[in-house]
């Protein structure tokens, strides 16, 4: 089936063709390692988390390379380390650590390749170089800065007019930029700052410049597809590319976007109760913080529900409506528990939405349906039908990296065998109390499960139970 991706450059949906269907080949901006990550920073990793899975599934796992890489010298982390007196390391080891910790949580599947700024110096300073070389960028007062005038196209990815961006610049703050948005390639370091040795006097790299380098060093140009969230289109991603591309050469060719990426993806903005994320308004959420309450994959299952290009507006009926969708998908898997799946492929449906520019609601769509035909099969006693939705459902529920529990995991969570053996004895009086009409009896079942912290779940073929979070 063929995939179809919303490429941001072209601002159109296309088929994807990878340059080698051997060695297919995608990179995800990653983190930035000084402080726990928010909600917002989880929406990228899970959205390309599916896209590898789908890459994965349909070229082999060992012909998909994946890097995101990590951030590990920056302003902020400058700063935190500074404050507590310790190496800029200490800073980025720990949140690094609770990062990887947040993601597994969360159902991602790690990178093949996370290439660490700190690591990649040579070629950082290497591709500057080049730069220089070609005449697209400039030394002056410590600084070495990208000529923007020297890349035509500059602005392509973003529709900002070169030109138009010049007019409308505000007072230039650095007088030795040649133009206003000129960008630092190289800067020089504050005397408490780390420092790396270069050939423009020892400092410290710019933001833009270690993707560009990193990709190369990592990937090799041009890479299939370059991804990452919708604030970085300008000026990050813009930047990476006259970077990327200047650095051999290709300022003046007529599609030299291709010499770096050949397809472009970003998800959308992600709000919290219709607000944006801000320290100043205090709604940040912490990812870390969210994790250690609910489980993992229902804040995967909340990112997922709206489609990646789209706004999504994190709220708890989100949250709420999420566990629902997932306990009943869950619920049919427990009910069909002792019939064998047959077969280990995704239905034809979801592979057709999920193809679909990873249209993931139009996917989930699929998944109730197919939980629907569980249920309803087992109702006839037809376990042949329940074998083969049962294995769609799970096949097509690992591409959206949801459904990786076994049902007893994800209802009784942390209940004992004693609190098991109890709560199921319960239910069973509950349906003679209910069969029975004695709804006193029933009432008192309902207090007793409420007190041992059980949420009951009734379905067409019966009750499921959980553990309140």
């Amino acid at each position: 089936m063929t995939l179809f991706l919303h490429d941001t450059l072209h601002r159109e949906k296309r088929a994807f063709v990878p340059r080698d269907p051997e060695r297919v080949t995608l990179y995800v901006c990653g983190p930035t390692v000084y402080d726990f990550a928010h909600i917002g920073n989880a929406r990228p990793p899970v959205v390309f988390d599916v896209l590898v899975r789908l890459l994965r599934r349909e070229y082999g796992a060992e012909s998909v390379i994946y890097a995101r890489n990590v951030t590990d010298v920056d302003d902020k982390i400058n700063a935190k380390a500074h404050r507590e007196g310790v190496p800029i390391g200490d800073v980025t080891a720990r949140y690094e650590a609770a990062y990887l910790a947040d993601m597994s949580a969360l159902n991602v599947t790690p990178p093949d390749i996370a290439p660490h700024v700190t690591d990649h110096m040579d070629a950082i300073i290497r591709q500057i170089g080049q730069i220089v070389d070609q005449g697209c960028a400039y030394a002056a007062e410590g600084h070495v800065l990208f000529d923007v005038s020297s890349y035509p196209s500059y602005g392509a990815l973003s529709g900002r007019n070169l030109d138009d961006m010049i007019a409308g610049a505000r007072v230039e703050v650095a007088p030795y930029k040649k133009n206003p948005h000129d960008f630092v390639l190289w800067k020089p370091s504050k005397p408490d700052e780390p420092s790396w040795p270069s050939p423009w006097g020892d400092g410290r790299p710019g933001w833009h410049i270690e993707c560009s380098a990193m990709i190369e060093q990592t990937l090799g140009l041009p890479i299939d597809i370059h991804g990452g969230g919708i604030d970085l289109v300008f000026p990050h991603h813009e930047n990476e590319i006259a970077q990327g591309v200047c650095a051999h050469g290709h300022a003046h060719d007529a599609n030299s976007h291709d010499a770096y990426s050949r397809y472009w993806m970003h998800n959308g903005f992600l709000t919290v109760d219709a607000e944006k994320m801000s320290k100043s308004v205090g709604n940040v959420l912490l990812l870390h913080d969210l994790v250690q309450t609910m489980p993992g994959e229902v804040v995967r299952w909340a990112l997922l529900s709206a489609h990646y290009r789209q706004p999504l507006d994190w709220n708890q009926s989100l949250l709420d409506q999420s566990r629902k969708n997932l306990d009943r998908l869950y619920g049919a898997l427990r009910r069909a528990e002792a019939v064998a799946p047959l077969g280990d492929m995704p239905s034809p449906e979801f592979l057709t939405a999920i193809s679909d520019d990873l249209n993931t609601p139009g996917a989930m769509a699929t998944l109730f349906a197919l939980s629907s035909e569980i249920e309803r099969a087992m109702t006839a006693g037809d376990h042949h039908a329940v074998g083969i939705a049962k294995a769609e459902l799970l096949a097509s529920g690992r591409i959206l990296g949801v459904l990786l529990s076994t049902p007893d995991q994800w209802f009784e969570g942390g209940a004992d065998d004693a609190l098991k053996a109890e709560v199921e004895g319960l239910l069973a009086e509950r349906v003679t109390a209910r069969a029975e009409k004695n709804w006193a009896e029933a009432d008192r079942i309902r207090d007793r499960l409420t007190a041992l912290n059980v949420v009951v779940m009734d379905g067409p073929t019966g009750a499921t139970w959980r553990l309140k979070e």
